[in-house]
């Protein structure tokens, strides 16, 4: 950083005020892009929470997307300390994603309807980077790629994170090559299927947690995933209060139904053996 000279001749702590351009941070964060996407559909003063809160929450789903794919890079040439690190900084990521939801939790039902209809069909099952994060959790399905169709880069985008091992695959295939029992049709199963639990993989965790001195850093990994199902459990539980709250049971934007939806999804638990094995250690 510059330092402007003072009076006395001594270097001041004054920062660089004068640019040719844009300042250095502007060009690197790209700031007055952020705060000039905001377009507002309706006269109500409570849309702009919901449109700045949603753009947040995209943000924070790209961030972790980007996390879980480096974990999954580095298991895949076996770099556990690696993945570690970006499971760890996922899981502070998810408590500030999570807590997007606290300005939208306390709407009441006129004050949501209030802007209600600028929504028209759109509906956050529709996004695409929270697509690509359930994607990497095992939950894949090719019937959520028909909404992106008439965006080609997204869709290709999609179609790829589709067909990829999500990052529970990873984990498992790590399992196996460490010499634990995990069977040949979960390492080699269609990884652009919906991942289903699997009583092998079920015991292979209860051993890994049985032997916790032997097998100590994937214990660590086993818990590292816990915390992050954990915090994207909580994540779907926040979701449906804050719909209950502000529209009841009705049906959801988008054709969604809703609460019903909602309620079906803050069913499933991720990387669903690592909560089962727990009652057999």
């Amino acid at each position: 950083m510059s330092h402007f000279p003072d009076a006395s001749g001594a270097g001041s702590v004054t920062p660089n005020l004068d640019f040719a351009g844009t300042t250095p941070y502007e060009d690197y964060v790209k700031a007055d892009v952020l705060t000039h996407l905001q377009k507002p559909l309706s006269e109500d003063p409570g849309e702009m929470v919901f449109l700045v809160t949603t753009q947040v929450m995209e943000l924070w789903f790209t961030v972790i997307v980007h996390e879980w794919e480096t974990a999954s890079r580095a298991l895949r040439r076996d770099a556990v300390p690696v993945a570690m690190d970006a499971l760890k900084r996922s899981v502070r990521e998810l408590d500030a994603l999570n807590a997007s939801w606290r300005p939208l939790a306390q709407l009441t039902p006129v004050q949501f309807n209030s802007y209600r209809d600028a929504l028209g069909e759109g509906s956050g099952f529709q996004s695409a980077m929270y697509r690509r994060m359930e994607f990497l959790l095992g939950e894949k399905s090719a019937s959520m790629l028909v909404p992106h169709r008439g965006a080609p880069r997204v869709h290709a985008e999609l179609e790829k994170a589709l067909h990829e091992p999500s990052l529970y695959d990873e984990v498992l295939r790590l399992l196996a090559r460490r010499g634990l029992p995990v069977p040949p049709s979960v390492v080699d199963r269609d990884p652009s299927q919906r991942y289903e639990p699997s009583p092998e993989v079920e015991r292979v965790w209860a051993e890994v947690y049985a032997n916790e001195d032997q097998d100590a850093e994937l214990v660590r990994l086993g818990e590292a995933l816990t915390d992050v199902g954990e915090l994207v459990w909580r994540w779907r539980n926040d979701h449906l209060v804050a719909t209950r709250r502000a529209m009841g049971a009705k049906a959801g934007t988008g054709g969604s139904a809703g609460v019903a939806w909602l309620e079906k999804r803050a069913a499933k638990n991720v990387f669903p053996e690592l909560w089962t094995a727990r009652s057999h250690v």
